[in-house]
């Protein structure tokens, strides 16, 4: 960490020390290029509080609506609904981060200027994405931000400037995009004390209820009751919290965050704090590491700029493209018997369900689970519960989607008199959404469904290999990195950081990259192998 650095660590500190945050048993320190500033252990503190931040130094939507110049401007569009909570603190960012003289200077310079989220890929990186789902979803939401600041916020921000007495500073997109990546990198769900977040609805409830107290004196009790379940009561809020935000995230994490509202736990009222976890036995200098939640690696490159090797929460979408049940045969009366069902036309398929599946190893888990007893939910009795159904990996609900949309005219015919016969016996009403599944499996059973599924896998993977090459030239690519990476010093290479990316071919955003699209290509393999089996035993079984 060079002097400039340094420099600007020192007045963090003592502006959050002006502000009234406590670093009890941690410091902020640098840690490397990959994962900038940290929060690490200094002290071993005897009651876990490790850090306290007071609630009026957060960044929320109520800070914004009572800012001085803010608030005036943006009460307005927020009451209409013009603009949401996300946006104001977007917003507030965009301008305190240009703003001559900002009470924020401290903490905004500490704050990291480049992202390894896709937002910020070059092109070159983020053709290494092509055929993901987020490659696309990041297309859309380039263009989605691109229109939001043309349309509203480069005007918005000119103006709260005038407002400032600031005729020179101008805005420009790239200051409303580092505005966003922070927001969306350091942002926390906030439980907030319902006083908190509405103070002058508070006031109002406190005044009634003591205009209650002076007419019925003696129901002090039934009084104290009503106060308490208002003070208790949160509303979770999105916010950033400066010196717990400094946090990197590890699935093992060694705090928590928690608000004490009345200084029991930290004696700060309305207070953040961070507390370390019994599990974790903090040595001197040690990080503290939080959770930012069990999160893929598609959630974590696409939100915080990061991937994790072998993630266990990765997870796949699959989806039935709407465009296309447009061109299918008895398409309106497909898109009724959906919206009947509460059919999902796509769906996450987690790594952690194949622990269930045909070919898991967790042969006791598996086995428990094909004990359950499973009713026989045919009408006719035709048509026998799939022995198959316990080690079925894919939801119900998109599976039911996929088994509407392979109907046949003959099936769609079946389903209708099904559900006439069932309507017309028990009189003039509307079958669940649970009954038309019924008559829908019945009259259709697995196979169209499967058959449709496998096909939806394939295409995935011909789209995941046409964009990027097989899985094997991932894993090649990645062992070479991994081999340099980790060359010492004396190789005239790499450190031991991602900085030794920066004179090689692969840089930090293309290995991010390839690890989660081999990933992707991983899970889809895995499905696919699913999909193919179930579809075999339910030809086998005549479902």
């Amino acid at each position: 960490m060079g002097d400039t650095e340094e420099s600007k660590l020192q007045l963090l500190l003592e502006w959050l020390k002006l502000n009234g945050v406590e670093l009890r048993g941690c410091d902020i320190k640098y840690n490397n290029s990959n994962k900038g500033f940290g929060v690490y252990s200094s002290n071993a503190a005897t009651d876990g509080v490790l850090l306290v931040v007071p609630l009026n130094l957060a960044i929320t939507p109520m800070r914004v609506l009572q800012d001085p110049i803010l608030g005036p401007v943006c009460s307005a569009m927020f009451e209409e609904g013009e603009v949401d909570d996300r946006f104001l603190i977007i917003l507030f960012l965009t301008f305190e981060s240009i703003r001559k003289n900002s009470s924020w200077k401290p903490y905004l310079d500490m704050l990291p200027t480049t992202f390894g989220n896709p937002l910020w890929f070059s092109e070159d990186e983020l053709s290494e994405l092509s055929g993901t789902t987020l490659f696309k979803a990041t297309e859309l939401q380039k263009k989605s931000l691109r229109s939001l600041y043309d349309d509203k916020v480069k005007e918005l921000v000119k103006k709260l400037l005038i407002l400032d007495g600031d005729l020179e500073s101008e805005v420009c997109f790239n200051d409303f995009l580092w505005a966003n990546s922070i927001f969306w990198t350091r942002a926390l769900s906030i439980p907030l004390p319902r006083s908190f977040v509405f103070p002058q609805i508070q006031e109002e409830e406190h005044n009634h209820a003591s205009s209650t107290e002076l007419t019925n004196g003696d129901n002090d009790k039934k009084l104290e009751v009503n106060t308490s379940s208002i003070q208790e009561e949160t509303v979770w809020v999105e916010g950033l919290v400066p010196g717990i935000d400094f946090c990197n995230h590890d699935l093992k994490a060694a705090a928590t965050w928690e608000v004490d509202g009345t200084g029991s736990a930290t004696g700060v009222p309305l207070s953040m704090y961070l507390l370390s976890v019994e599990e974790a036995c903090l040595k001197i200098g040690e990080e503290i590491s939080i959770s930012y939640g069990n999160k893929g690696n598609e959630e974590l490159l696409y939100l915080y700029g990061f991937v994790t090797d072998n993630n266990p929460n990765d997870y796949i979408m699959v989806h039935y493209p709407a465009e296309a049940i447009k061109d299918a045969p008895f398409s309106q009366t497909k898109l009724q018997l959906l919206e009947a069902q509460k059919a999902e036309m796509r769906c996450l398929l987690s790594k952690k369900s194949l622990d269930h599946g045909f070919f898991s190893n967790e042969k006791e888990t598996r086995d428990k689970v094909k004990e359950t007893e499973v009713v026989n939910y045919s009408w006719s009795g035709q048509r026998k519960t799939p022995s198959y159904l316990n080690s079925l990996v894919f939801p119900e609900e998109f599976l039911t989607c996929l088994r509407t949309i392979a109907m046949s005219e003959d099936e769609i015919f079946r389903v209708s008199s099904l559900l006439e016969e069932l309507v017309d016996s028990e009189g003039d009403r509307q079958p669940s959404d649970i009954e038309v599944r019924a008559a829908v499996w019945e009259a259709c059973g697995d196979a169209g469904a499967l058959q449709l599924l496998v096909d939806l896998l394939n295409t995935r993977m011909m789209d995941l290999e046409e964009g990027s090459g097989t899985e094997d030239s991932d894993t090649e690519l990645l062992e070479k990195a991994v081999c340099y990476k980790n060359k010492t010093p004396e190789d005239g290479k790499s450190n031991g950081t991602n900085e030794g990316f920066k004179n090689e071919e692969m840089s930090r955003n293309k290995y991010a990259s390839i690890v989660y699209r081999r990933g992707q290509k991983q899970l889809t393999r895995q499905f696919l192998k699913e999909a193919e089996h179930a579809l075999q035993l339910a030809l086998s079984e005549s479902n």
